[in-house]
């Protein structure tokens, strides 16, 4: 894994900067400098995880809570043209893999879930939880439609300190409504934190109430909620 080279940062930049691009949160994390990006090759195979992991964890204990508007961007342009539920696959797999490398170390993050099924659930690296976002050219959101796959792993703690706050809501309500003037529709996999498993979330593809999880906790259990 190297440093995101300069014309694919670039690219993932100049998308978020588009003016009707939905997602303010995005666009105030990359105006405060709170993105950083890393590089990795195809989404489907194994070679980055280690450094990718440890990239992840070094970010999580970097970050203090009630830092906000801060993300890391994982960019994958190796990774072929995947349809939705190919590249749902991909990003479990690889979700997966860094979870069991990262269980070696550290523990879950107490203050989510990690059972997939909960409504408290988040992904934990680092002991920290962050919600994962799926970006990739097949996607059927226009949102999560980007010109090479992605994951961006945002902090579950800037949630709850925006909710502190106050300023969740607000936030939550504005990214909707410019997200329907830019999709055409309101996201159905829209839900709020606590409602359900924000992991039928996670790449963007629209799943029934049948859906399962196919993640796995393999590490040391915590008294998460």
């Amino acid at each position: 894994m190297e440093q995101c080279s300069e014309s694919a940062s670039t690219v993932f930049r100049a998308r978020i900067t588009e003016a009707s691009f939905p997602c303010v949160g995005a666009k105030s994390a990359l105006a405060q400098d709170g993105v950083s990006f890393d590089a990795c090759g195809d989404l489907l195979e194994a070679h980055d995880d280690i450094a990718l992991v440890a990239s992840l964890q070094a970010f999580a204990l970097d970050a203090a809570d009630d830092d906000v508007f801060l993300s890391k961007v994982v960019l994958f342009p190796a990774t072929p043209q995947l349809d939705e539920l190919a590249f749902e696959q991909a990003l479990w797999t690889r979700l997966q893999a860094l979870h069991r490398l990262d269980a070696v170390r550290f523990a879950w993050d107490p203050s989510v879930s990690s059972d997939p099924d909960s409504p408290r659930f988040s992904l934990s690296i680092g002991v920290r939880g962050f919600y994962v976002v799926g970006l990739h050219p097949g996607a059927s959101r226009a949102a999560r439609r980007f010109p090479f796959a992605a994951l961006v792993f945002n902090l579950h703690s800037q949630f709850e300190a925006l909710r502190a706050d106050g300023r969740y809501a607000k936030l939550r309500d504005v990214i909707t409504q410019r997200d329907i003037a830019y999709s055409g529709s309101r996201n159905p996999m829209l839900a709020m934190y606590g409602e359900q498993s924000e992991a039928r979330q996670y790449s963007g593809r629209r799943v029934g109430a049948d859906w399962r999880c196919p993640f796995v906790n393999e590490g040391r259990q915590s008294d998460a909620v």
